[in-house]
């Protein structure tokens, strides 16, 4: 009995040796774990190759603000940033799992989707298309295929509710890129002013001109940075708190009335639309009282025959002015004291300028016409001779001292510089001097009345509208404010390039002398027009290589300008119409379409501005 009492006891013995050496060893197993964690984390170095190649790698991403908005003085839209999707597809999407007749009604429905994607897109020719195209990507594993092209918000709202879309990503595959686009809801009018911008990105290049090119730096905002990384699934997410928010772009609010550049646009195209002859056009409407530009219309001929806004010509052009030129030296001797009356008079005989060789045939026409020997320089600036102001420069300005005082004069009317302008491109002024070129006895009197010299049309309408402000010259300019969220950040507005070019008797003489042209003139065409208009007519020859004003078969280059303001009693507005013509025999003359340009454009003012509606109230 003793003996079997023992054996149970010997196993047990056995078992525990066994448990206590397994223990043991766990636990020595357990400690040398422990220190080969210290270890590690205190003295192990990984392979930095490792690293990098286990760690998912965070990728910094610009966040792109959205542009500001472009708005006319009456806060309607001249261009804005829509967002634009551009549709994929994961065409593999629950290939894998998706039983026989799962795939079977996924297939199905991608039918359905394939006859709403082809209703969307013009592109495709019929739903088989499109279906043909979702089945051969996912039989090809393509998970990124094009859908269509970019479309707005409408359209993406619709194609969402497509069938098998309308299940979401993870069971239709459907992926999209958002980015905004540049509209512009008046499409080409005013577009060389306003300019033009591809996008807002960041990484992306453009050519940025008109406003959208020099007020970049408001408009586009500030970019933001976010990070991201890959997880494994091949999701993308945000790895990093550190987001730095985009910071969207201001609005511009312009001084262009649209409705008025719509007048202006259509009153330019009725008139030039036809002529095979011409290379381009340009119209400006500015405000008389503040400088502010209310319309700028740019046309110039593309190769299939059309006029479009290609290039800014009111700023960007320079030519000989012709006789609006005439003006400026008619305030000259004017402020200088020399005429004191526009009754004084010269001899009308030959023509002829004494010292020079410059001769007018039309004065002898005049003498023979009127029944004189005389003309006044009333009537010389309403025919627009060159005898007459060719004259009153010669005679008072022929000297040396006089000269340079006459060329400081049309200085000092802001007719020799680019002064800062809100559009880049504004040409710097052309006036010859004896100091600075070879100077023969014509430059004088050839300047007087518009030749010798090249000037834009804007720096042309700026002096006009001095005297339509009975002397005080006003700052062309095209934006009003900066705002952000309707609430102005910076006023510009007003600004005075020159006090006083002469005094108000000097411009109410002027606007006499003006007043006559378009009554009893060379712009007799404004004469029956809804207001009284006062203005001068100027055309000009461009040389050819061979510096003639012909060449070898007759032809000429023209210039045709008409400048003016109206009313002519109380100017509310200033206008410049000038028309450039490629080497024809045809005559483009300022008293022409310029002349028949503005007169459309002021009659159609006249019945929609507030100004002419209460004086018409008032007559009432």
């Amino acid at each position: 009995m003793e003996s079997q009492n023992t054996t149970p006891q010997k196993k047990r013995d056995r078992i525990g040796v066994i448990l206590y050496v397994a223990y043991v060893l766990l636990l020595l197993g357990a400690v040398g774990i422990v220190i080969n964690i210290a270890g590690i984390q205190l003295f192990y170095n990984p392979d930095p190759k490792i690293i990098t190649e286990l760690t998912p790698r965070n990728q910094e991403r610009k966040i792109d603000p959205k542009r500001g908005d472009i708005l006319d003085c009456n806060g309607k839209l001249l261009a804005i940033s829509c967002p634009s999707y551009q549709l994929y597809m994961d065409c593999t999407v629950l290939k894998s799992s998706n039983t026989p007749e799962q795939e079977k009604i996924w297939l199905e429905k991608a039918r359905a989707l394939a006859k709403g994607l082809a209703a969307e897109f013009p592109q495709y020719k019929n739903a088989d298309e499109v279906y043909k195209l979702i089945v051969t990507s996912r039989k090809d594993g393509r998970k990124y295929v094009k859908i269509g092209t970019a479309v707005d918000r409408n359209g993406y709202n619709r194609i969402i509710k497509l069938p098998l879309f309308n299940e979401g990503r993870y069971k239709s595959g459907m992926q999209w890129e958002q980015e905004d686009i540049r509209q512009y809801p008046y499409g080409t009018l005013a577009r060389r002013t306003i300019g033009f911008v591809r996008n807002n990105k960041s990484n992306v290049r453009n050519t940025h001109i008109g406003l959208e090119g020099k007020f970049d730096y408001v408009l586009h905002g500030k970019e933001g940075t976010e990070y991201l990384r890959r997880t494994d699934h091949g999701r993308i997410v945000n790895s990093d708190s550190t987001t730095v928010n985009a910071e969207d772009g201001m609005d511009l609010r312009t001084t262009i009335n649209i409705d008025y550049q719509e007048i202006a646009d259509k009153a330019l195209r009725e008139q030039i639309g036809e002529e095979e002859d011409l290379e381009g056009a340009c119209l400006v409407l500015m405000d008389t009282k503040t400088g502010a530009i209310r319309s700028m219309v740019n046309l110039v001929k593309e190769s299939d025959g059309s006029f479009s806004e290609v290039q800014n010509l009111a700023v960007g052009r320079k030519g000989e002015p012709g006789s609006v030129f005439k003006t400026v030296t008619l305030m000259s001797v004017l402020n200088d004291g020399y005429v004191k009356s526009l009754e004084e008079t010269f001899p009308a005989t030959n023509g002829h300028v004494a010292g020079t060789s410059i001769r007018d045939s039309h004065i002898p026409d005049f003498a023979r016409e009127h029944n004189t020997k005389e003309i006044s320089i009333l009537d010389g600036f309403k025919i627009s001779s060159n005898y007459v102001f060719a004259t009153l420069a010669v005679k008072y300005y022929g000297t040396e001292s006089g000269t340079q005082k006459f060329l400081d004069n049309i200085y000092s009317y802001k007719l020799g510089e680019a002064f800062e302008f809100d559009l880049d491109g504004l040409q710097t002024p052309t006036i010859p001097s004896p100091k600075t070129r070879y100077w023969t006895n014509t430059d004088l009197g050839s300047i007087a009345y518009g030749y010798s010299t090249g000037e834009t049309p804007l720096h042309i309408l700026t002096f006009y509208n001095a005297i339509a402000n009975k002397g005080k010259m006003m700052k062309p300019y095209l934006v009003e404010s900066v705002e952000k969220e309707g609430k102005v950040k910076t006023k510009y507005g007003p600004s005075i390039l020159n006090a006083a070019i002469c005094s108000k008797a000097v411009a109410d003489t002027i606007t006499r002398a003006l007043k006559a042209v378009t009554e009893d003139g060379t712009a007799r065409r404004l004469k029956g027009a809804k207001c009284t208009v006062a203005g001068k007519t100027g055309t000009s020859f461009g040389t050819f290589d061979n510096g003639r004003y012909e060449d070898e078969n007759g032809r000429r280059k023209y210039q045709g300008t008409f400048v003016g303001f109206f009313p002519a009693e109380d100017p509310q507005y200033t206008v410049i119409c000038s028309v450039y013509s490629k080497p024809t025999r045809k005559s483009f003359q300022g008293g022409g379409i310029p002349a028949r340009a503005i007169r459309t454009l002021i009659d159609e003012v006249y019945t929609i501005d507030p100004y002419f509606q209460t004086s018409l109230r008032r007559a009432r």
